[in-house]
């Protein structure tokens, strides 16, 4: 990856319970937009994520969920927009990537439209010999 530095003011760590509140509030602009699908009280305290916060600040959120020793995904990455571009969203998917070595996890992948982020971040299409993750939708999500 590229390296961008991160604000040193800037704190990326485990959330804390303390955090779960102020973490619904910060994601509901997101879901608004249509950028993340939205989140129970229960799917947030199962997540093993990440925050970033700057004075105590939250300004940024990452979810590893894990779906076996084999994959894991990289999801609901959200930045507040005044600190995006700043290394913010890359260090919050590396803390993630960490995560799941440290676990032994084969594959982390990430579905997303940002796909130029995440390519910087050293994701891509295919996986060794070239496989690659086929979607197909079975419904229209709900607004929740």
């Amino acid at each position: 990856m590229s390296e961008i530095p991160l604000p040193a003011s800037v704190e990326v760590r485990p959330v804390k319970r303390e955090d779960l509140a102020g973490l619904a509030d910060f994601i509901q602009p997101f879901v608004d937009e249509g950028k993340l699908l939205p989140r129970t009280t229960e799917e947030l305290e199962e997540l093993v994520y990440n925050v970033a916060e700057i004075n105590e600040r939250l300004i940024g959120f990452a979810a590893l969920e894990i779906y076996s020793r084999k994959l894991a995904e990289v999801r609901s990455l959200a930045v507040a927009p005044e600190f995006q571009g700043k290394g913010v969203g890359r260090a919050l998917v590396e803390q993630c990537v960490d995560r799941a070595r440290k676990r032994d996890i084969l594959e982390v992948m990430a579905i997303t439209s940002s796909e130029v982020f995440f390519r910087s971040c050293g994701f891509d299409f295919t996986l060794p010999g070239e496989k690659k993750a086929l979607f197909i939708t079975t419904s229209e999500p709900t607004q929740g």
